[in-house]
């Protein structure tokens, strides 16, 4: 008897130590998943849906023999000009090489681009898939000439002399007094200081690709669609 009296005894005990414990919180808690957060998007990348188009066009022109060089320069239109929307990405190595403001053309809008031409005399940036060319020293100082790749889209760039060129009116010093950059002709203006570092990185036969949600061009660049580009060289 003496046993099963010190038997129920230390039952108790240990029952009472077990109600001490989860009082003061020692108890073993339920594990709590924790929260989904979302991921806001790096700023100095462009956004992944803007990132996916400009990279499925690079390969469509380089599988097209547009280029070889793991270059591409990006330029997201659908951001203002107050914003850093000129990207040069190392594709090989994944890296940001240049982030920088870029100036779009007068006739394309005030601080937001909205319209965009192949057109001469549009003053009007154009969309679409560019390779870069060579270097010359003109009006703009030391500019770098574009290809247009795409027929209708951007084909008479090199007629309406766009190019990579620096602009006092491109700096972001500017956007205090003006609101947003000045504007070009349709050319791409860099901030001067910078310029001549991207013209020489980027020139002769990279990749540049220019950005707006525009329907049509969206729906018709055979640069988006790799098959398409593929069955034209057949």
């Amino acid at each position: 008897m003496r046993r099963w009296a010190v038997v129920a005894v230390v039952s108790r005990c240990v029952v009472v130590l077990l109600a001490v414990v989860a009082a003061s919180g020692c108890a073993p808690k339920k594990v709590r998943r924790p929260p989904v957060v979302a991921v806001p998007r790096d700023p100095e990348w462009p956004r992944p849906e803007v990132l996916a188009l400009a990279e499925r066009a690079w390969r469509c022109g380089y599988q097209s023999g547009e280029f070889s060089s793991p270059l591409l320069t990006v330029i997201d239109y659908s951001l203002p000009s107050t914003e850093r929307r000129f990207w040069v990405i190392d594709m090989l190595w994944h890296r940001v090489l240049e982030h920088e403001v870029v100036a779009h053309g007068e006739g394309s809008g005030g601080n937001e681009a909205t319209s965009f031409s192949n057109a001469e005399g549009s003053w009007q940036s154009s969309l679409g898939l560019f390779r870069t060319e060579n270097t010359y020293v003109g009006g703009q100082g030391y500019s770098l000439r574009l290809a247009g790749l795409e027929p209708g889209i951007n084909d008479h760039a090199l007629e309406r002399r766009i190019v990579v060129h620096g602009a006092d009116y491109a700096d972001p010093a500017v956007i205090p007094l003006l609101g947003r950059l000045g504007r070009s002709h349709g050319c791409l203006a860099l901030r001067p200081a910078v310029s001549p570092e991207v013209i020489d990185l980027i020139k002769g036969g990279s990749a540049v690709f220019a950005y707006y949600p525009d329907p049509q061009w969206l729906a018709e660049s055979r640069f988006l669609r790799c098959e398409d580009v593929r069955t034209a060289q057949r």
